[in-house]
């Protein structure tokens, strides 16, 4: 109860000042989609971006050094998940850090018995459990100012976090009713089955996707934020389940292109 009273003082602390024009500057050039949004949704995401920028340590990694436009377009994509919830911040991502380009990390390959192959492996992305947010810089910023192709690195991994807010990370975040939680299941067993064996490099949904369940559920909420559209039209279920969790419709807000 005392850290909840905390939190909350803290945050209105944060909201007090009025929002910048630097900070307005950096939200018009980097991220295209907060055009697409209404008034209300527009004041929503500049509040919530500035609650998230608080509360995070943001570090620089591979010479990037850190920036408010770094920091505030991050925020401004993660926070576009969440403007149909009604207080969520991603509270467990207490750290976000960022490479100017992709990054390379040691990977273990098991080849025989007790026997493994170590070797390099370039990543542009990571979300771990109670842990931090990786992002390339340069990934970032592309999709945010050209979206349309159905990918974006900040959306991909903070699906993520949302999945694991069950302490799961299995496709199935938290979900608000049992009718829901039923659609969920059904909904998200055919797509994640149909996606596997017919999975085609030109496909609506990231190929990637068929990996797992829980990369399905990230690259379909990439798509559902970025060619909405399309998503609605092709997959019609996914789409009215997606909007019903998310509670946002963005294929009725996105201007016809």
């Amino acid at each position: 109860m005392i850290f909840s009273w905390l939190r909350k003082r803290r945050r209105q602390a944060v909201l007090a000042s009025s929002f910048s024009d630097e900070w307005l500057g950096h939200l018009v050039r980097n991220v295209a989609h907060y055009s697409f949004l209404s008034t209300p949704e527009q004041a929503k995401l500049r509040d919530d971006l500035r609650i998230f920028i608080a509360e995070k340590q943001w570090e620089g990694c591979g010479g990037l050094a850190m920036t408010d436009e770094i920091r505030g377009t991050i925020a401004a994509l993660a926070s576009i998940l969440t403007l149909g919830f009604e207080d969520e911040h991603f509270d467990r991502v207490h750290s976000v850090l960022v490479y100017p380009e992709a990054y390379v990390v040691p990977v273990e390959h098991p080849i025989g018995s007790h026997v493994t192959l170590q070797m390099l492996q370039d990543r542009l992305g990571e979300a771990h459990y109670r842990g931090p947010v990786i992002l390339s810089w340069s990934e970032v910023l592309a999709a945010a100012r050209e979206p349309g192709a159905g990918n974006n690195l900040v959306f991909h991994e903070f699906a993520h976090q949302l999945d694991m807010l069950d302490g799961l990370v299995n496709g199935t975040p938290v979900l608000s009713d049992d009718d829901l939680a039923d659609r969920w299941r059904r909904i998200m067993s055919q797509e994640f089955e149909a996606h596997r064996r017919h999975r085609h490099p030109h496909s609506l949904l990231d190929p990637y996707g068929a990996t797992s369940e829980a990369e399905f559920f990230a690259v379909a909420t990439e798509c559902f934020f970025d060619r909405p559209a399309d998503l609605r039209q092709v997959h019609s279920e996914l789409y009215a389940l997606l909007r019903d969790y998310f509670h946002q419709d963005p294929a009725a807000r996105r201007p016809v292109r």
